[in-house]
């Protein structure tokens, strides 16, 4: 098991699990492991959300790859899709993303990836996990990463460049104009908030924006994809025709309708593949969801003609699985969906301007688009917890076969420790929504130990 990187990169408390030092080393590293390890100057292209301790965070890596003769091209506050893309087409040799996403702005953490923009896994992390734990015991340095010195010093380069160059991709992707259309944006105070407006006042559309005023400290406080309260309150009071909420780092999208109902990454999905198929570009009539992801989404699709392959959890898991099985679209129920034609990695935006693009093709309201798809009913809880083993305990065990045999074979639970936050998340459902919550709730009790 790593010790410091997860599901969805290095995440820990700012200054506490992730620090300044371990920024640098991270830094170190791949400037080594990118450059001199190979022969060559790496080039390395670093955005950060807008959270006080990115900064700090962003700083030390650039020392740390300078460092080791790397050159460091500085986006500023940008999303993690926006370094996905200035990373391919712009022939880095990786990419930095300096965030945590969803969580709380005392989190943060460093996703790495590739020069195709595609998350690094494997073998390559394990080999930065080696440095670090390496490094940071008695300031060891396992693999003889050497000091740079003279005119092999890094150097630091403005890349604000690549943040507008992404804009003007983003705003070429919609073929229709969205003039007419009355927006509504919560960017979470977050990576997305200078970029979300731009484009959709770029197409024509009337935007009503909030979340869009970081202070440091208020990135997804009460605000984004795991809040929608406000942005369902100004699509009711405003008459908008759409909503959409981004998290902290701008890769997930969640919708509301025109009524003011929550649309998640299963009607996204089921949105977009009527969509795509329609246009012929919803390859083998295929899409990849996660075990998360509503039954009914499986059911409702497969009436249209469309299966759908199932992975685990992750929008990496969920990209590797489209990879493997030639599907132009997947994502998860939090939000995350990916479009092969354009993307290797979740993008809110990108999700976002397609959504408008089949409900302009549409001609009628936003919740019209999701007639047929008929969902069972599904509760959620995130159970904080110290130790994440508690997922698996003998009481978890026994309060799972319990509900297995009430729900006769018409329902499921999935309980799975997160790999982002010091939670156990428990998913419940079945044909009986009042039993659905009575067995999230005694699932929940179980994992705390109650």
């Amino acid at each position: 098991m790593n010790s410091f990187f997860g599901t969805d990169g290095f995440r820990g408390k700012a200054g506490r699990t992730l620090t300044a030092e371990h920024a640098f080393e991270v830094g170190r590293f791949l400037g080594w492991y990118y450059g001199a390890a190979q022969s060559k100057k790496c080039r390395a292209v670093i955005g950060k959300d807008t959270r006080r301790s990115s900064y700090m965070l962003e700083y030390a890596l650039a020392a740390g790859l300078t460092a080791s003769g790397a050159d460091a091209y500085i986006m500023h506050v940008t999303t993690t899709p926006s370094v996905a893309y200035a990373a391919r087409a712009f022939n880095f040799d990786c990419g930095i993303v300096i965030s945590a996403s969803h969580n709380p702005f005392s989190d943060n953490g460093i996703k790495i990836l590739n020069g195709s923009g595609e998350k690094l896994v494997g073998g390559a992390i394990r080999l930065i996990e080696d440095y670090l734990r390496g490094a940071l015991r008695s300031g060891g340095n396992p693999f003889a990463v050497p000091d740079a010195t003279g005119e092999n010093v890094g150097s630091v380069v403005d890349f604000v460049a690549g943040r507008n160059n992404y804009t003007a991709q983003l705003i070429s992707l919609a073929p229709r104009s969205l003039s007419g259309y009355k927006v509504g944006l919560d960017c979470a105070n977050g990576a997305a908030y200078n970029i979300a407006r731009r484009v959709f006042s770029a197409l024509g559309a009337k935007v009503y924006a909030i979340g869009c005023r970081p202070d440091g400290t208020n990135i997804n406080l009460n605000c984004g994809s795991t809040r929608p309260a406000r942005l369902i309150s100004l699509v009711k009071e405003r008459g908008l025709d759409i909503g959409f909420a981004f998290d902290g780092d701008g890769d997930r999208c969640i919708c509301v309708d025109e009524r003011g109902e929550v649309v998640d990454g299963d009607g996204i999905m089921y949105i977009l593949a009527g969509y795509l198929r329609r246009g012929g570009s919803l390859v083998g009539d295929r899409l990849v969801a996660t075990v998360m992801s509503n039954s009914g989404l499986i059911s409702s699709l497969k009436e249209l003609g469309i299966d759908t392959e199932i992975c685990g959890v992750g929008d990496s898991a969920v990209y590797e699985k489209m990879c493997f099985c030639g599907a132009a679209l997947g994502g998860e129920q939090s939000g995350h969906v990916i479009i092969g034609k354009v993307e290797n990695t979740g993008d809110g935006i990108v999700t976002a301007l397609y959504l408008m693009q089949a409900l302009a093709a549409g001609g009628g309201t936003f919740s019209s688009l999701l007639r047929g798809l008929k969902l069972w009913p599904q509760t959620c809880a995130s159970v904080p917890v110290e130790d994440k083993a508690r997922a698996v305990s003998p009481a978890v065990a026994s309060e799972t076969a319990r509900a297995e045999e009430q729900f006769k074979g018409e329902g499921r639970v999935l309980v799975r420790p997160s790999g982002t936050e010091n939670v156990v998340r428990v998913m419940v459902e079945c044909s009986d929504e009042n039993l659905c919550k009575e067995v999230c709730a005694r699932i929940a009790r179980a994992v705390k130990g109650d």
